[in-house]
């Protein structure tokens, strides 16, 4: 069976009966069909489709948000907020799929001569359980609207709201078998991808698993996209607004109880600012309200599951082992549920789990640098790159080391570093590669084919 288990509590909330091999077979087969049809369709015709669904995200965001409350701990406000996004790319592609994918005609000596945009087919999305919504849907939606079809292999802890976003995508009127979730445990994911009319595969997940996949995948000659760890840093250079970046760092630390990719986990300090930007980070860090994530009160739930509390602290505890200066929480809580408490460590050196490993939950690294040289060397001196972000008054200076001197697929000055529907997103080094979102996530399950009349 598949559990998914309240991670506030430790209760198990609901069970599910895993779908058998000729079972996820008969899927793949129905996506296919359904997709040799949804094809012939126009993008006018798709987009009332991915409207209905945008409509249908607003009017049950609040039932979702209780449901990733209870499946993965997210805080009510979070959950609707997420729900809500979700409505913002549907809309965003259904307006836009049209003139992102339009022929694009190239001058030669030939008659004519043109780049036309058709869809692959069947998408596997091995999904994670931190945006159990989001991540689904940032795929789902340039990918229906581009005429592919596609099928879900979610996180086993969100399997309800799996379940509800294809009970979505149906009631919005999407042809049966267009999409669909199926309830697998990882050991099949192999077996889907080598299916003969699974033509490409997108995942966001660990390093780990992003191998796997990538490993079959290539094997298979498919296509695949990956959006994996970070860890991402923030730049506090000795010119920035050192209130106003302590806030913006603290609510990026935080965001989805510490649990988010693109999250700043490494706050890389010049030294002349080094004390007072600590004191002022602090202060945020402790206005988090830990509690019942379905509590409106609450800011901060508990980690998706208990072991991977156990993993974070286990990672502080190493951390503080290797010099680490603990300044805040650093201590499991007592009582039931994977809850942690808001946690920062300074005088972070390499060497050190908070230096070098991805830290996902509410934990802050703080790292010392003697000037601006040091820290664009230290926030590049890791495996990651997903996202990164710089804080300084000088935004032409700050502009220019985002720009061309951070290594990271997403840079922000005096921001934190977030995905929009309208913007690519992705990683390089271990964070992965490929992009989502934009005119660029819609392009990467299409066959870019190359027309010419002579």
């Amino acid at each position: 069976m598949i559990q998914s288990v309240n991670p506030a509590t430790g209760e198990v909330i609901a069970e599910y009966t895993p779908h058998s091999k000729d079972e996820v077979v008969g899927f793949i087969e129905a996506a296919d069909a359904a997709h040799r049809e949804w094809r012939k369709t126009t993008y006018a015709e798709r987009a009332p489709f991915l409207h209905r669904a945008a409509e249908l995200l607003e009017k049950r965001s609040g039932d979702l948000a209780h449901l990733m409350a209870r499946e993965m701990g997210k805080p009510l406000s979070g959950g609707r907020a997420e729900a809500e996004k979700c409505a913002w790319v549907c809309r965003y592609y259904a307006d836009n799929a049209a003139s992102m994918l339009a022929d694009r005609h190239i001058e030669t000596d030939r008659t004519k001569s043109y780049v036309h945009y058709q869809p692959l087919g069947v998408v596997l999305a091995v999904m994670p359980w931190n945006f159990p919504l989001w991540q689904v849907f940032r795929f789902a939606a340039p990918a229906l609207m581009a005429g592919n079809a596609g099928i879900l292999k979610h996180a086993s802890n969100v399997s309800g709201c799996a379940i509800a976003i294809e009970e979505i995508l149906s009631d919005a009127g999407l042809p049966e078998g267009l999409f669909k979730t199926l309830l697998i445990p990882s050991s099949m994911v192999n077996d889907v991808i080598a299916h003969r009319l699974v033509r490409a595969a997108t995942l966001t997940g660990s390093e780990a698993a992003g191998s796997a996949v990538a490993a079959q995948a290539g094997e298979m000659l498919k296509k695949t996209v990956l959006e994996l760890g970070g860890s991402d840093p923030s730049l506090i250079l000795a010119d920035a607004d050192l209130a106003a970046a302590a806030a913006t760092c603290a609510k990026s630390r935080m965001t989805n109880n510490g649990q988010s990719c693109i999250a700043s986990k490494r706050f890389v300090v010049v030294e002349d600012v080094y004390d007072e930007f600590i004191e002022l980070f602090l202060e945020q860090m402790s206005n988090e309200v830990m509690g019942d994530p379905t509590d409106e009160a609450t800011t901060l739930g508990p980690q998706a599951r208990a072991d991977l509390r156990d993993d974070l602290h286990d990672q502080v505890t190493r951390s503080i082992e290797a010099g680490a200066d603990l300044l805040m929480g650093g201590e499991v809580p007592d009582g039931p549920g994977a809850f942690y408490p808001s946690t920062v460590l300074g005088n972070v050196q390499p060497g050190m789990p908070a230096y070098d490993e991805e830290m996902f939950g509410p934990v802050a690294s703080i790292i010392r640098v003697a000037d601006e040289a040091e820290a664009i060397r230290v926030a590049n001196d890791t495996d990651y790159g997903l996202g990164a972000s710089v804080y300084t008054q000088d935004l032409d200076r700050g502009e220019w080391i985002a720009a061309t001197q951070l290594e990271a697929g997403s840079c922000f000055v005096n921001g934190l570093v977030a995905s929009d529907p309208r913007l690519p997103f992705g990683g390089i080094k271990l964070s992965g590669y490929g992009r989502e979102l934009a005119d660029l996530g819609i392009k990467e399950f299409m066959n870019a084919k190359t027309v010419v009349v002579d």
